[in-house]
């Protein structure tokens, strides 16, 4: 159970870099922290890298006591069997992975699932000991189509959550559809209204202190120029950052966001 919560910053490489080049940027990131005097008991640092690169990544971590965190962009929502390309949450876990990804917007639109398979997902990863990062976010659409923009989002995380029991270590990222990949990025108060709103949702069906524990991530179009004002609203506890993850300055820079504001 995360008590205090501790900024998190991870970052998603979607289908991108092969292992050698995953091993090759682990390596750098963490030699590109560790010379800036970086303190990893302020910020959490995670990566996700493709299935493929996951016991490269494993093996480059463990071996030169790297303090980085890793995860897998998604996991099947099945432990085991007839069920053709899935990776089991078993496997991302003997493999020494802390987190996976659920409902990330990619495998919402792109693949086609819905809450009900978030919701399996969300149970998969618990079961194998994995930290769920429950993805939820609204469409252009389906924010302009609605009075509240933090409906869409609320209703994705009650579904996915619908079997989570309280003091369940989770984490949530609001990554607006609208934002991810498109440069555009919601404004600072815009990310926090959702945020806060989300929290309000958690501590309603999870309890007050369950909500005051769980990590809230901002994702979409986050870079080095615009994390800082991100990060000082209340409510957001770190980014699930994309593009800019697949560059070690830009990378490095936002972990390194306290700079930004003087901290």
């Amino acid at each position: 159970m995360v008590t205090a919560r501790t900024p998190l910053m991870a970052g998603n490489w979607k289908m991108n870099f092969n292992h050698l080049q995953s091993i090759a940027f682990v390596q750098k990131l963490a030699w590109t922290l560790k010379d800036v005097q970086h303190d990893f008991e302020q910020v959490e640092v995670a990566v996700f890298p493709p299935f493929t690169d996951i016991r490269s990544v494993q093996t480059i971590i463990q071996a030169d006591k790297l303090e980085l965190e890793y995860g897998a962009q998604d996991l099947s929502q099945h432990d085991s069997g007839a069920y053709t390309g899935d990776i089991s949450g078993e496997f991302i876990r003997t493999l020494g992975a802390r987190y996976a990804l659920v409902g990330h917007s990619e495998r919402r639109t792109i693949h086609g699932e819905d809450d009900e398979i978030c919701r399996a997902k969300v149970n998969a990863a618990l079961r194998h000991e994995l930290v769920p990062v429950l993805c939820v976010g609204e469409s252009l659409e389906e924010r302009e189509a609605s009075a509240n923009p933090a409906d869409v989002s609320i209703k994705q995380l009650k579904a996915g959550l619908a079997d989570v029991t309280p003091g369940t270590e989770i984490v949530i990222a609001y990554e607006p559809v609208w934002a991810i990949g498109t440069g555009q990025v919601a404004t600072a108060e815009q990310a926090q209204e959702v945020c806060a709103a989300l929290r309000g949702a958690l501590a309603e069906q999870l309890g007050e202190e369950t909500a005051a524990a769980t990590r809230i991530l901002y994702g979409g179009s986050v870079k080095p120029g615009n994390v800082a004002s991100i990060m000082r609203e209340p409510d957001i506890d770190g980014a699930l950052i994309g593009g800019a993850s697949l560059s070690i300055e830009d990378f490095s820079s936002i972990i390194r966001y306290r700079s930004h504001v003087g901290a």
